[in-house]
């Protein structure tokens, strides 16, 4: 017997007890402990609905598993060793250098090799077309140098890769097996609600064609995993290696792709992740057709807001809470900037879709095509305003330089001490040559500013929605806000590069300084 291990790439979770959120593909060093057996099924339709006994009264998913198992197959790709050197040297998110970047320990407590000749990860997949469509994680397949799948009927076949979509996680592979393949086809995720069953099946630790059952925990979850995160959480047992499973509702549908868990041990505890379905639809179709994933692009970014940020900027509440987008800055040359959207504006819907936070505005966003007008509700001053906006493509990288710049200026009633710009301190603070702005030189210690986290050598930019260019007219705009009679003034900085606003609650009786 070969030595062995499971090895998904590990991302630590910020929480107290420190849990692990892993990507499900495995890495087997050599092979498995356990021989993998062909999956003898027969293909039926995959879209049948479920048939249970009618004096039952829990599921039956004899028929369901039956039917779809066909269509679900074992992945299994060979990685540049080059690439998971790197990886277990601990270049993976949140790890030491020298750090393994996942956890021990392996199965039946065997090590890798420490030389080991080959090196593939293990994952699963399920065909969505009679032609050989698969799909999968893209971490699944990321760094290949080549794919192998295995049928339900245990062929095996080599598998290239259509695309990638590094975002979503979602990859898209094509076999030849030379006739039709059974199939399933994709469910509507939006549909799905929390405690209804479903059934994960996969290729864990191996051992293909395991089949999972539970319920949904919860929608719409945000793991901190990407820009897109709305993942169903389901109980049903994930572990290693289920990465790129379908989870399936009760008719036999795909509402998901089984992609994380979050686990102290890198086992199930029953906290496990798919992308929803619509999501990977969507995906699917462009990178068939082209390779890869165009998104719209308005060109914001944006902020959640909080209680008081919606106090200072005069926004309307629904049972004690304000929701939308606050936009922290405009990129330069944008949709959002040729539409008029300015800093200080909160996006509440887009294209009549109501938008809540920062995350389901990136989310809409990008599932408008390009080239696309839409409409954008926003609050300016307090006042409801709609613009028409025609996205652009979200480019691969979008640079964040801000639109150019003056004695020393205190403002004793929040606690700061602002300087003008100069070219020499533009210089210290790496500025581009079109930025505008006032330096905060020092800040009192348990002020108003330090409560709101300002720190020395960030730029103000924006005083409520005013920009300003010397110390003077900043301290000028923060005096006339707290003899105006505001508690909470809306401050836009620039912190390490990132602008975003920040409010300063004025305590009682200050005055101008």
């Amino acid at each position: 017997m070969t030595e062995n291990g499971e090895a998904p790439r590990m991302v630590r979770k910020k929480t107290r007890t420190a849990l692990a959120l892993a990507l499900l593909a495995g890495t087997a060093l050599g092979g498995y402990a356990f021989g993998q057996q062909g999956l003898a099924a027969t293909p039926a339709p995959a879209t049948a609905p479920l048939q249970t006994g009618g004096a039952q009264m829990l599921p039956d998913f004899v028929h369901l598993v039956a039917r779809v198992k066909p269509a679900v197959v074992s992945i299994v790709a060979k990685l540049k060793i080059s690439q998971v050197s790197n990886d277990m040297q601990g270049q993976g998110p949140g790890q030491g250098q020298g750090q393994m970047p996942f956890p021990f320990p392996f199965p039946f407590g065997m090590m890798p090799q420490q030389h080991p000749q080959a090196i593939e990860a293990a994952g699963s997949g399920f065909i969505v077309s009679p032609d050989g469509i698969i799909v999968t994680n893209n971490h699944v397949v990321r760094h290949a140098k080549s794919v192998s799948v295995t049928l339900g009927d245990g062929t095996k076949l080599p598998a290239k890769i259509i695309g990638r979509d590094p975002r979503t996680d979602v990859a898209v592979l094509k076999v030849d097996a030379g006739h039709p393949l059974p199939y399933v086809k994709f469910g509507n995720s939006s549909k799905v609600k929390t405690g209804e069953w479903v059934v994960a099946m996969g290729n864990p630790f191996g051992l293909g064609g395991t089949v999972t059952a539970g319920i949904v925990s919860a929608e719409g979850r945000n793991i901190g995993d990407g820009p897109y995160d709305s993942f169903l959480q389901v109980d049903a047992a994930i572990n290693k290696g289920n990465s790129g499973g379908p989870l399936f509702d009760q008719l036999g549908h795909v509402i998901g792709v089984n992609t994380a868990i979050i686990s102290p041990s890198g086992g199930s505890v029953g906290i496990g992740f798919a992308i929803p379905s619509d999501m990977v639809k969507t995906v699917v179709a462009q990178l068939e057709k082209s390779g890869h994933v165009v998104r719209g692009y308005l060109g914001v970014a944006a902020q959640p807001v909080a209680g008081a940020m919606a106090e200072a900027l005069h926004l309307p509440t629904k049972a004690g809470k304000a929701h939308g987008a606050l936009i922290a800055s405009v990129e330069p040359n944008s949709p959002a900037e040729h539409a008029g959207l300015l800093p200080g504006d909160v996006i509440e819907k887009v294209g009549g879709q109501t938008i809540t936070d920062p995350r389901v505005l990136a989310i809409d966003v990008a599932g408008l095509k390009p080239g696309a007008q839409t409409t954008v509700d926003v609050i300016r001053g307090g006042k409801p305003k709609s613009l028409t906006v025609t996205l652009a493509s979200l480019p691969d990288k979008i640079a964040r330089a801000q639109s150019g710049p003056s004695g020393m200026a205190h403002h004793g009633g929040i606690g700061l001490a602002l300087a003008p710009l100069t070219p020499q301190m533009r210089s210290q603070l790496s500025l581009p040559d079109s930025t505008h702005g006032v330096v905060v030189a020092q800040v009192m210690p348990n002020s108003a500013a330090a409560a709101a986290g300002v720190q020395p050598g960030d730029l103000l930019l924006d005083v409520g929605a005013m920009p300003v260019t010397s110390p003077g007219q900043a301290a000028n705009a923060i005096h006339t806000a707290i003899n105006s009679g505001n508690r909470v003034l809306a401050l836009r900085i620039l912190h390490n590069g990132q602008s975003a606003y920040v409010a300063i609650t004025v305590g009682k009786g200050a005055k101008a300084g």
